[in-house]
């Protein structure tokens, strides 16, 4: 698999864990994720280079979004009404 698609499935799986307010420490997201913890701060970085409003919430432990977003890659069917 490239790297370009490994990336993107590791920020959409990061990113339901920030939706679900569930990644833990960047310590135990990075074992969740099997990577370095130097590799989960160079992805929550690639995140907010896109314009994601990530913080980390210290009461909980996890990252969180400040305000509601939505992240989608991929290719979509055109819905019919719009052409």
């Amino acid at each position: 698999m490239s790297t370009f698609i490994k990336q993107i499935e590791f920020i959409e799986c990061v990113d339901q864990l920030i939706r679900l307010k569930a990644t833990g420490t960047p310590s135990a997201l990075a074992y969740r994720l099997g990577v370095s913890k130097t590799k989960v701060y160079r992805l929550i970085n690639i995140i907010r280079e896109l314009n994601a409003p990530i913080e980390y919430d210290f009461s909980i432990q996890s990252y969180v979004y400040e305000t509601e977003v939505s992240f989608k890659f991929g290719f979509y069917l055109k819905d019919r009404l719009s052409k």
